[in-house]
């Protein structure tokens, strides 16, 4: 399953590897590709992840998730 979502509040390379590890961190998650030009994260993930828990991960790191 594949989820995209947008992140604000990034502003550099070190933020997007700060959100990749915060979204690879979530249990569940395969992959996430985190872009800091388009605002977005795209998540590989099993069926069991819920877009709440990948939000969660993206705010505990310091950002915010729509």
């Amino acid at each position: 399953m594949q989820t995209v979502l947008k992140v604000e509040g990034m502003s550099c390379e070190h933020c997007v590897k700060h959100v990749t590890q915060a979204l690879e961190g979530v249990a569940g998650v395969k992959t996430a590709k985190v872009s800091l030009n388009d605002k977005t994260a795209t998540v590989e993930h099993d069926d069991a992840v819920t877009l709440e828990s990948l939000k969660a991960a993206i705010v505990d790191a310091g950002y915010e998730a729509a």
